[in-house]
């Protein structure tokens, strides 16, 4: 039956003339060397040859519909993807060419036959991938945190939700709930509550028809959504009048909102929300609102058995992520979860998700008034927002205790808020001194594993040392919220055990060692050929850390001690606007050539290794220098163990194609990653602030959520192997702004990559010959 489904798809989608480019280019080098253009000439060929009509003949192939429709031949997503790494494996000096012959014969036959041309190629995944040994990690002194995913290492994408969904599930990790004292941990500071709640109870049950009998009064039966959306939203807004009308009513003034089937504003990928609390007392239940005033977020289902579905869990992060990124000082996010009858009250943190234990709204009527009431009364700290911040006479302002003396500084606005949830979920702030406007600052807030080296030691040595072309350290701290370190664990969970989750041994069991990186690195990973290919979640399973080849490990392999992330802020006394809002591509040249000679800075006078080039860690300031910024991954070049922290994130569209493949980090990857920020710029921007989504792409962001991290390396390798595919590739996706770019982007690619393939050995010299080409061409443009 397999067989003849595979004939099936191969019959609907014929070869057709789509290998007469390489047909041709073997017709040409049997021209040159004045041998007959026969399939059976090909072994008078030298390996190079050969070699070389093999990646044409792959990469040929990739561009047809049927490796994407046919089914892996090992435990792969599909046949595309055993081509990437049969690509990988045939790039290699030491691929036997013998194995790949039987498929290049097939394709060269004066009558082409489509079903033996594919069978081959199974022959040839199995042949090649069996054959070739798993590649050994480059020696570096560098010992290095395992990577991780999360949604913040999204560039220039649509978000659509097919492709976040699975980032979003590997970011959260296990999702514990069922634990015990969430309800109090919550809602027990909220002054009043609890007399409040008992009185409005108490009325639901008097009356010849008491609102609340057996159950609420009018509870729609079928609990179908649109019906329990109503039924909620009256009795939240009966609530909410009654919270007004009483005599210790807070001064909030907040109402539900419900609007399952319209987007929210703001949002980069259309999201809808069920029903919510928003900010705007005069809001009804249809309102039209924005992501900037949710304040609690919530998801209903129909089914009571949703309750336990990890796809009702991930609906409901995905408000929690748009309140997140549009709410700038936010530390946590309440939401809860109706399915049918039953409730969940949830929080989510930069650790990722937990929530309470369920209970019916129909027998436990006080608990849901409680519930409700503690929404509407909630303060705006209890429901997370940061109190550092401090809003007073129309500016938003931070005090600081810096040489025995307190400054204020005053944030003139948002320049950057990470779209996550779990993780470092950087914020960043513009800012000027109290008593000095024209002393311009950034502030940087994150969250940091505890087992990381603090940011802020860092980039003070890095000063203190004279580094170059990089942003100088004014102050840094651990941020306190009533008088403590502010961490997750401790100050946001408020000391909630996630060993007492209900469902704690359950997730806990999939995170054996045979199955879970954690603690690994990626240089001890499977190769780049061989390996197991994710399942996909259950629904109604939890979120199992084990199914992601790259997870945000929630718990170190043989550790049962949860993890803890601690906010920290940094305080930088340079200001810029990021690389690709240069003024010109000249701008651009020089504040990137300043960059590179920034990283060779900080390795030789500071002795750290940068380890995130990216997009945005590149600035550009006033007088159109270069700088480098963020060293959260930064660390000495001369460690020799690994930090301990749980993982690392990066930017994965602009990491080295040895990085992606297991390599220890090396300066020589951070240089590769200056040649993919440039040429994602020119793919991206079309000018300063004229940025655009390109599908092919957007694609980078996402292929480890279904494919292994070694499979982006493939991809990455094809685009750069040869210049006539580089050529064509700057030819097609270069924006008109940056065609005049191509030509140095392709002497960036020969010295970057020395003979069209990945570097062997460290060669210092490559600062130097990166400075020289970009410098050159900055002359050309003028």
């Amino acid at each position: 039956m397999a067989d003849q489904l595979r004939l099936d798809i191969i019959e609907k989608n014929p070869i057709g003339n789509g290998l007469e480019g390489f047909r041709a280019s073997y017709r040409s080098v049997c021209e040159s060397k004045s041998i007959p253009y026969t399939p059976y000439t090909l072994d008078q060929l030298a390996h190079q040859d050969v070699q070389n009509l093999a990646l044409d003949l792959l990469s040929t192939l990739q561009t047809l519909r049927v490796p994407r429709l046919l089914r892996s031949g090992g435990s792969g997503k599909d046949l595309f993807g055993d081509l990437l790494r049969l690509t990988s494996a045939v790039h290699s000096d030491d691929s036997d060419l013998d194995r790949i012959r039987p498929l290049l014969k097939a394709t060269l036959a004066d009558e082409l036959d489509d079903a033996l041309v594919w069978s081959r190629v199974y022959d040839a995944v199995t042949a090649v991938t069996e054959a070739t040994p798993p590649p050994q990690p480059i020696a570096s002194s560098v010992k290095q945190t395992p990577w991780s995913r999360n949604t913040s290492s999204i560039a220039h994408s649509s978000e659509h939700r097919k492709y976040v969904d699975g980032l979003l599930k590997e970011e959260l990790g296990p999702i514990y709930v069922g634990i015990p004292g969430f309800h109090e941990t919550y809602f027990g500071d909220v002054p009043n509550l609890e007399t409040a709640s008992k009185a409005f109870f108490k009325g639901c049950l008097e009356g010849s028809n008491p609102l609340f009998g057996d159950s609420w009064r009018g509870w729609p039966e079928e609990a179908k959504q649109d019906d329990v959306l109503s039924w909620f939203a009256e009795f939240t807004e009966e609530l909410a009048l009654f919270a007004e009308s009483y005599n210790s009513a807070p001064a909030h003034k907040r109402r539900p909102l419900a609007r399952p089937n319209e987007p929210i504003d703001g949002s980069v990928g259309k999201r809808k929300i069920d029903i919510g609390f928003v900010d705007d007392p005069s809001a009804g239940k249809n309102s039209r609102c924005d992501w900037t005033q949710i304040l609690v977020p919530g998801e209903l289902k129909s089914n009571p058995s949703a309750d336990r579905s990890s796809e009702t869990w991930l609906d409901l992060g995905r408000y929690a992520r748009e309140v997140f990124a549009a709410q700038g000082t936010r530390r946590f996010v309440l939401g809860f979860t109706l399915c049918g009858s039953l409730m969940r009250l949830w929080v989510f943190d930069r650790l990722g998700g937990i929530a309470s234990e369920q209970f019916d709204i129909n027998k436990d009527g006080l608990r849901f008034v409680s519930t409700v009431l503690g929404f509407l009364w909630m303060n705006e700290e209890q429901l997370g927002f940061d109190p550092t911040i401090i809003t007073a006479k129309g500016q938003r302002f931070i005090e600081i205790e810096r040489e025995a003396t307190t400054e204020r500084l005053i944030l003139d606005g948002l320049m950057k808020r990470v779209r996550c949830i779990a993780g470092r979920a950087t914020t960043c702030w513009k800012a000027h001194r109290e008593d000095d406007p024209h002393a311009l600052f950034v502030v940087k807030d994150s969250w940091q594993y505890l087992e990381r080296d603090d940011e802020g030691e860092l980039l003070r040595e890095a000063s203190s040392k004279g580094t170059l072309h990089m942003a100088k350290y004014y102050h840094h701290e651990t941020v306190r919220v009533r008088n403590v370190d502010d961490d997750v664990r401790n100050n946001v969970r408020k000391g909630l055990d996630v060993i007492k989750a209900t469902n704690y041994r359950q997730s806990r069991s999939r995170l054996s060692p045979s199955t879970s990186t954690a603690g690994l690195s990626r240089g001890s990973r499977s190769s780049s050929i061989a390996g197991a290919k994710r399942s996909s979640d259950q629904t109604g399973a939890p979120l199992p850390p084990s199914k992601r080849t790259c997870s945000t490990s929630p718990v170190k392999a043989g550790s049962d001690a949860p993890p803890n992330r601690v906010h920290r802020r940094v305080i930088v006394s340079d200001y810029g606007i990021p690389i690709y809002e240069a003024s010109s591509r000249q701008v651009l040249l020089a504040a990137l050539t300043d960059c590179i000679e920034g990283h060779e800075s900080l390795r030789r006078k500071a002795g750290l290794l940068h380890r995130d080039i990216s997009l945005n860690n590149l600035m550009i300031d006033k007088n159109n220098r270069g700088f480098l910024i963020d060293l959260d991954l930064a660390i000495n070049e001369q460690r020799v163990g690994t930090s301990g922290a749980k993982g690392k994130t990066g930017t994965w569209a602009f990491m080295a194609v040895g990085a992606l493949q297991g390599e220890q980090h090396s300066f020589m990857h951070d240089l590769e990653s200056f040649f993919w920020v440039l040429f994602w710029i020119c793919i991206h921007f079309d000018g300063p602030k004229k940025d655009r989504v390109v599908p092919r792409f957007d694609k980078w962001n996402y292929v480890d959520t279904d494919e292994r991290a070694e499979d982006l390396a493939g991809i990455k390798l094809i685009v750069v192997s040869k210049e006539e595919i580089f050529i064509k590739t700057t030819t097609n996706y270069f924006t008109q702004y940056y065609q005049p770019l191509a030509p140095l982007m392709n002497s960036l690619r020969k010295v970057v990559f020395p003979g069209d393939k990945p570097w062997k050995r460290e060669d210092e010299r490559l600062y130097s010959r990166m400075g020289e080409i970009l410098r050159k061409e900055r002359e050309d443009l003028k």
